[in-house]
């Protein structure tokens, strides 16, 4: 017997595609809610055969906030739990059972892992832990793309529970643009100039369109925000200066910002990764002997989404072999090699430089 109402609600548009998929993961909830904010394919009518509950409304001007609200409002009142979700996501069977093993009366929200890429071969790449289970009152969506739960409620916000065992996963459509999430980032920033996440957020997607001037000034700013305290987003707002300079011709400026998020964030495997592979890149191999090893002493990987999946990956490694192929250390080039490929056993690229190296090496000894 279920101690708690658990409803599942989304928004969605175009998305028939993962409709039966979806339903099935979200199968284990009370009831599933949708939002359709303007579909021009079959979408609503494939989950009202499923049994969502759907409306549909245009949201103009669009703003994921104000989409996610509406799509909340549809939840009923007495809800225990809300889970908000995409069709372009999936849950581990039993995620329900997991979840209110987690949840305690007057609790906030629920933290559960969420893998929000896949490798080619199909192994993790990009996974962290994700906050967007909550309960029914006190919570409305702020910001028009990156958009957060905020709480309104009265008094003090209930606690987060970590729901140990809730896996969800991302399967997007790549073909879907991201042609909105600047001028909606741009707009983010000018209604809320000082919220040091989307100035964060900015930036970074400045770095994505190429603009490197524009995600420079943007990163800067956000670095000198009193509120922007985060370690590891700081650290990672220096690695983006840093590509934004290595990518403008300034590579001692480049060398310098990585330099700046290793001791900002020295906890953290990606910007020692990344000025390693910058030193991969200007042969400087002793270099990058020496950024791997200190990547790789790294072993706890953490929950935010501060994450990238190539430090975690073979790529460390990969780096290491052609280090000590290059400086004449082939026995422990073979071994480096062998190790990415325990990592990414298909690389048809790894495969062919474990037999350059074993040939370098046999002719050595």
């Amino acid at each position: 017997m279920s101690r708690y109402k658990v409803w599942v609600y989304a928004i969605c548009k175009n998305e028939s595609q993962f409709v039966d998929r979806w339903m099935d993961s979200m199968s284990e909830a009370d009831r599933v809610v949708v939002l359709d904010t303007g579909s021009e394919d079959d979408t609503v009518e494939r989950l009202r055969a499923r049994g969502a509950l759907v409306a549909v409304e245009e949201i103009v001007p669009w703003r994921f906030d104000t989409a996610r609200n509406r799509s909340l409002e549809l939840v009923d009142e007495d809800t225990d739990i809300c889970v908000c979700t995409d069709l372009d996501e999936v849950f581990h069977p039993g995620w329900r059972a997991q979840l209110e093993r987690a949840w305690v009366p007057g609790a906030g929200k629920a933290s559960y892992r969420y893998t929000w890429s896949f490798n080619p071969d199909g192994s993790e790449g990009v996974t962290f832990w994700y906050e967007k289970i909550h309960a029914r009152r006190g919570y409305r969506w702020v910001h028009p793309v990156h958009e957060v739960l905020e709480w309104t409620g009265d008094g003090r916000e209930g606690p987060m529970v970590t729901a140990e065992g809730v896996q969800l996963d991302h399967h997007p459509d790549p073909k879907k643009s991201r042609a909105q999430y600047l001028p909606l980032l741009e707009l983010s920033v000018k209604e809320a100039p000082n919220d040091d996440r989307n100035v964060h957020y900015l930036g970074r997607e400045y770095l994505y369109r190429r603009r490197w001037d524009d995600c420079i000034r943007t990163l800067k700013r956000h670095l000198s925000l009193p509120t922007a305290t985060w370690r590891d987003e700081r650290a990672a707002s220096m690695r983006y200066i840093a590509k934004a300079c290595w990518n403008k011709g300034e590579k001692a400026q480049a060398r310098d910002w990585y330099l700046r998020a290793i001791t900002e964030a020295p906890h953290l495997r990606e910007p020692y990764m990344d000025l390693a592979f910058m030193l991969y890149l200007q042969g400087e191999w002793e270099g990058v002997l020496y950024f791997t090893a200190c990547a790789l002493a790294i072993t706890d990987r953490p929950r935010s989404y501060i994450c990238e999946a190539s430090a975690w990956g073979s790529l460390p490694h990969d780096l290491r072999s052609m280090a000590f192929y290059r400086t004449g250390d082939y026995a422990r080039a073979v071994e480096e090699v062998k190790k990415a490929l325990e990592k990414e056993p298909g690389n048809e690229r790894l495969q062919k430089n474990l037999t350059l190296m074993e040939g370098a090496l046999q002719k050595s000894v």
